[in-house]
C-alpha cells in the first residue's frame, strides 16, 4: 500500500487532547491543522457543526470512532485529513449511544480525490488488531507507528 494515510495523517496533523467539554470543541480541534493549512475554510467546520447538531450521528464508524466530513463545496480548498484522539470519550451530538474516543476529519476537494485514502482507511480499521492499537495510540508515534505499519502490509 501506498503512503496514502501518512501523507494526510502525520506530525502536523495527529492530535490529542484531554478532559474536552463536548463534541462541538473535539469538531474545531480536528479542524484546526486544516484551517491552518489553508486546506478548508471556517465554512467547512460550520457545516460539520450544522449536519452533526441535525442528527449527524451517521459519521459514528463505530468502535468510537467519528468521521466529520461535509459537502466540498462548503469550503474544501484542498483535500486533506486530520485525527483527535480524546480522552475520555465525548458523547457525538450528546447522545449516549455515540461515544467517541477517536475524530477524523475528512475534507475531500471532489467526489474521487479522497477515494485511495479512505479505502487505506478503510482497510486499516477493519483489522480488529491495527485498530485497537491506533485507538489505544496516546502520542503522535504511537498513531504514526500504526499507520506506518498499515501502509507496510
Amino acid at each position: 500500500m501506498t503512503r496514502m494515510l501518512t501523507s494526510h495523517l502525520n506530525e502536523s496533523t495527529l492530535l490529542f487532547a484531554e478532559e474536552l467539554p463536548g463534541w462541538r470543541d473535539a469538531i474545531e480541534l480536528v479542524s484546526t491543522p486544516l484551517l491552518e493549512q489553508g486546506r478548508i475554510s471556517r465554512d467547512y467546520v460550520d457545516a460539520m457543526l450544522e449536519s452533526i447538531a441535525a442528527g449527524g450521528t451517521y459519521i459514528d464508524l463505530g468502535y468510537g470512532i467519528a468521521l466529520a466530513h461535509a459537502r466540498p463545496e462548503r469550503g474544501v480548498i484542498e483535500t486533506g485529513m486530520s485525527a483527535l484522539w480524546v480522552r475520555p470519550e465525548v458523547l457525538l451530538n450528546d447522545e449516549e449511544a455515540h461515544p467517541i474516543s477517536l475524530f477524523v476529519c475528512l475534507a475531500a476537494a471532489d467526489s474521487t480525490s479522497h477515494l485511495a485514502t479512505m479505502a487505506a482507511l478503510g482497510e486499516l480499521l477493519s483489522d480488529d488488531a491495527a485498530r485497537d492499537s491506533l485507538l489505544a495510540a496516546t502520542t503522535t508515534a504511537d498513531a504514526l507507528a500504526v499507520l506506518t505499519a498499515g501502509e507496510n502490509r
